[in-house]
């Protein structure tokens, strides 16, 4: 094994610096770490983000990132995968597993000094957050000085004020890394700074209501499971979980099971791949709920996977994970997706991604001629969850804006009228993929699926109304086309949306 020691035989300083260092014990949640191909990552290849496998070889070049990709360079340098291999040698005993993630991490560690790193995802304070723990996992099973004085370094970045991130995800990672590195080091203070965080964090975080305030249900998900893994690091310390803290985590379980589309797959507002699924939170209460904090979910029925579902978002400025998508809906009926936005494509800095978060990749009406100003807040003025009738309003292009959406069911329909105070505007229409053109003529559009299923809008007044194709995002970095329909402009447009009308 490269660099590292494992226990046996230790000399007397070896004892002595152990000694002085580290007092307490390691708290390794090695379940936490993404699942590997164990046998692929000893052969020397990794896999991250869905992307194609690279062959690192023995000697790891850290400043790689032959995707070209920023979240795939960011797991290198997490050393998740590592720890995976550790997780396999506590599963398995297999020694090969061990040395293995001994030999990366000390790698890594020679390799990347900070200040002088090889990348500059090295010492990110994300790749800090999540690699830390894998230090603390290996510490359990070797012993060296270059180990320890890494952990002790992560642990100073991870307590320094000025690299936290409070009310982020990136900040109960840093959290939960710091608690670990806190307790196998038998600093005190950390540890207690880490769960007063983590409390004072999550309450910023997440409303009474659940909402997550990074306008992301996906981001939603992955909240609720670090606090999981939390709530376990502070079990595992002998210490009582904060009642604030699970009353928090609890309450995002609503925001998320009602952001859950009949298909099991979060609705992909904000950044968010279309094909998350989100099982096992509980579907109970209203079908129809208002969340203060910007969202208006509703369905038929829970657990029908044919039932009709439907968001509308408003609420404050886009912030984080959020879009400019203030008055955009979705909508499901009769097992079909109908109504779908842009998405999540990545975290590239291509104009394509760019391009998703703005309001023209929405279901939106958009003031013509005006100049739309970033991170302006929606207001729902009028909202009836019995009747399903909701109008918002915002003044995001220098004018007032509002929007009137009704749905009903049996029989389906979805009625949206959008008006400008002042000038006029344009609704714009994106429909799910699997959706093609049938027809277009006087204001009534009709579209197909493979199976002859068919969905028609119309809209009042139809002159000038357009027909044409955009690319939407279904799963993370992948494109389909998708049939949009833009209104035309007018100072008031009707659009109604009816599902199911009839069979080709």
């Amino acid at each position: 094994m490269r660099g590292f020691r494992a226990p046996g035989n230790r000399s007397d300083d070896d004892v002595f610096w152990r000694a002085r260092t580290t007092s307490g014990r390691a708290i390794c949640l090695s379940d936490q770490f993404p699942k590997i191909d164990v046998t692929e990552v000893m052969d020397g290849r990794v896999r991250f983000v869905g992307l194609a496998p690279v062959e690192l070889g023995p000697d790891v070049d850290w400043a790689a990132n032959p995707h070209g990709n920023r979240s795939w360079a960011l797991n290198l340098h997490a050393l998740r995968w590592a720890g995976g291999l550790v997780a396999a040698y506590e599963h398995t005993g297999g020694r090969a597993h061990l040395d293995r993630a001994a030999d990366l991490v000390s790698h890594w560690i020679s390799a990347n000094p900070r200040g002088g790193e090889v990348s500059p995802w090295a010492w990110a304070e994300h790749a800090v957050a999540l690699r830390a723990p894998v230090l603390v996992c290996l510490s359990e099973h070797v012993r060296e000085r270059h180990l320890w004085d890494s952990l002790a370094e992560h642990g100073e970045l991870l307590a320094d004020p000025a690299l936290y991130r409070p009310g982020h995800n990136h900040g109960l990672d840093q959290d939960i890394a710091l608690l670990v590195v806190g307790c196998r080091l038998g600093r005190a203070s950390w540890r207690n700074l880490a769960v007063r965080r983590m409390v004072s964090s999550a309450e910023l975080a997440i409303d009474d209501q659940g909402v997550l305030h990074e306008q992301a249900p996906r981001y939603g998900l992955y909240v609720h499971r670090r606090l999981g893994v939390a709530l376990r690091a502070i079990a595992a310390t002998g210490a009582e979980a904060p009642e604030r803290l699970v009353a928090r985590r609890a309450a995002l379980e609503t925001y998320i099971a009602h952001a859950t589309q009949p298909d099991g797959r979060l609705v992909p507002i904000g950044d968010g791949p279309a094909d998350t699924r989100a099982d096992g939170f509980p579907q109970v209460g209203p079908v129809v709920r208002v969340f203060d904090g910007g969202y208006v979910f509703g369905r038929t029925a829970w657990g029908d996977p044919d039932s009709a579902y439907y968001s509308i978002r408003f609420g404050p400025g886009r912030r984080l994970h959020g879009h400019e998508d203030h008055m955009g809906v979705t909508y499901t009926a009769q097992g079909r997706r109908i109504l779908v936005e842009a998405g999540f494509h990545s975290y590239e800095r291509t104009d394509y991604a760019a391009w998703t978060r703005t309001p023209q990749a929405h279901n939106v009406p958009v003031v013509t001629g005006g100049r739309f100003r970033e991170g302006t807040a929606t207001r729902l003025v009028g909202a009836d969850p019995d009747r399903q009738v909701f109008e918002l309003a915002d003044d995001a292009y220098g004018v007032t804006r509002t929007r009137q959406v009704r749905v009903e069911h049996g029989p389906d329909r979805m009625v949206v009228r959008d008006r400008a105070a002042e000038g006029t505007l344009r609704s714009l229409w994106h429909f799910d993929p699997a959706l093609r053109l049938v027809s277009q003529r006087d204001g009534v559009v009709v579209l197909e699926d493979g199976d002859g299923w068919r969905v028609t809008l119309t809209q009042h007044p139809y002159a000038g109304q357009s027909v044409g194709t955009v690319k939407v995002s279904p799963g993370y970095l992948r494109t389909a086309e998708s049939v949009t329909v833009t209104s035309g402009e007018a100072p008031e447009v009707l659009t109604v949306i009816v599902p199911g009308t009839g069979r080709s």
